[in-house]
């Protein structure tokens, strides 16, 4: 009985083996299929498929920058991707504003995203997301949620920042600019959001778990956005294997973390907390205010939305004034070397604004943005659209284009947002510089985020010269991004620190 027993398990576990060599040998099938397969004889879609344009581009955003350049409406079309992408202004206020309920999210980006944002706010549509939007607007128009958070970034500045920095000048030592950053974004988030001090910047100390497996969510959650079918990252999740395996251990140490944070956050009590978590737990008539996966959801949007934008549009600002000295020497006068930096302060600053506007109109954080018509539509320039198709605008391209910015384009001159005798900034349209959205998803941090950036860029600029170094720092170097949510540079940003 039992030789015949053993027999039979025997035979079960080979039946098992096999059909996992199958499943594993028509997955491999598949992914061939997808790399090779002429999806489309045409010139573009054979360049996606190949990589080819790695050759003449550093950046994929290079490449459809240049795409649309030469394309006379503006917009061009990625057969293999089933992608429309544009860099019309035309066409994004339409699709943000003026026709603004045929182009939501949709079901297949919330399904890209799904298993990292939730039902977060940059991941729905419809009621969910007008509830969410409606209780973000009012904790981040509130005088007191704003007052509170600057405090906080002002003292993350002078307690952490600039010693950081300072410790750095004094050794000689060379820092990666990028890490520092994402640090300082990191606690400032938190401490923001959460009421809560990871203490990431200290240099000595390594990053946040939650910080690290947010990162690798992050990037193989876009990895799945890149592929030419979602055919080949489905099948990768069922079978728990290569990126999909990897992405789900992230996720459930970010689902941990957050637990463990909510968990605290309820602990120390949250009724007469300012924190926008707190805030939110507090909702009278919110029934989903003390569901955890809700407040989940949440937690993962604010560090989306407040970390890894911040420290990205930082990190490539810092490039522009390595580059050009002159720019961090009129930032400097500007700021006045006595004046303390208050609320009012920067909210005075024109040029620093405009030189803020100026790098995120050349390196935009989000360089991206897809959504998904939910009917078959015309665009402006007279494109046509497919139902439940995908259309992608692009603020990096936005930003290269001629036709926005003149002949100019590629050249870092804040002065292009200056106006009038006394050099006031003048905010562009929103759908030629889509940086923070436009239309009914506007941005609602967008403030917060630019007092922040300004905070630390004068508090910088007015104790330190920054010098990008190495092969970063030669002439003509362009940054290389990897793939993300939102835009970092491969390998960091090196770079040596002298005191002024």
């Amino acid at each position: 009985m039992d030789a015949m027993e053993l027999s039979w398990g025997a035979r079960c576990a080979g039946l098992a083996f096999f059909v996992l060599s199958v499943l594993v040998v028509a997955l491999a099938a598949v992914l061939l299929l997808v790399r090779r397969w002429p999806w489309c004889s045409c010139h573009v879609c054979r360049t996606y498929l190949t990589g080819s344009w790695a050759k003449d581009f550093t950046n994929l955003g290079d490449w459809y920058a240049h795409l649309l350049r030469e394309s006379p409406t503006g917009t061009v079309h990625i057969h293999v991707l089933g992608c429309t992408v544009t860099a019309n202004p035309a066409n994004v206020e339409y699709m943000l504003k003026t026709n603004f309920e045929n182009f939501p999210k949709g079901k297949r980006f919330s399904a890209l995203l799904g298993d990292l944002l939730g039902g977060g706010i940059f991941n729905v549509d419809g009621d969910a997301w007008r509830h969410q939007r409606k209780m973000a607007s009012l904790e981040l128009g509130s005088v007191t949620v704003r007052s509170y958070a600057y405090k906080i970034v002002a003292h993350e500045v002078e307690t952490r920042l600039l010693p950081v920095l300072a410790d750095a000048a004094d050794k000689g030592k060379v820092v990666d600019l990028q890490d520092v950053f994402r640090r300082f974004a990191f606690d400032t988030i938190c401490k923001i959001s959460f009421g809560l001090d990871p203490g990431c910047l200290d240099l000595d100390m390594p990053m946040s778990d939650l910080a690290n497996a947010f990162d690798t969510a992050s990037r193989l959650s876009a990895m799945r956005g890149a592929a030419a079918s979602p055919l080949v990252w489905k099948m990768k999740r069922m079978l728990n294997i290569g990126s999909e395996r990897e992405l789900k251990k992230a996720i459930k140490l970010v689902d941990d973390l957050a637990s463990a944070m909510i968990l605290q956050r309820r602990k120390l009590g949250f009724e007469n907390s300012h924190d926008l978590l707190s805030r939110f737990m507090a909702s009278d008539g919110d029934v989903q205010a003390m569901d955890d996966k809700y407040l989940r959801d949440i937690v993962v949007s604010f560090l989306l939305a407040g970390r890894d934008t911040v420290a990205s549009a930082l990190t490539t600002l810092f490039i522009h004034l390595s580059k050009n000295p002159e720019v961090a020497a009129a930032i400097r006068a500007e700021a006045g070397g006595d004046k303390p930096s208050t609320y009012q302060h920067l909210k005075s600053l024109q040029y620093t604004h405009a030189v803020l506007y100026e790098n995120m109109r050349l390196f935009p954080p989000v360089q991206f943005d897809s959504k998904f018509s939910a009917a078959a539509d015309v665009l402006p320039d007279g494109t046509y659209v497919e139902g439940d198709s995908r259309v992608m605008y692009h603020p990096y391209a936005m930003g290269r284009m001629p036709s926005i910015w003149g002949a100019d384009h590629e050249a870092f001159r804040p002065d292009r947002w200056l106006t009038g005798p006394g050099g006031s900034f003048a905010p562009p349209s929103l759908y030629k510089y889509p940086v923070f959205q436009a239309g009914l998803r506007v941005c609602l941090g967008k403030e917060l985020a630019v007092t922040e950036m300004k905070a630390v860029s004068v508090a910088v600029v007015r104790a330190f010269d920054v010098e990008v170094v190495g092969e970063n720092g030669r002439s003509g170097w362009a940054p290389r991004f990897v793939a993300g949510l939102t835009a970092s540079i491969s390998g960091g940003l090196p770079v040596r620190i002298k005191r002024i």
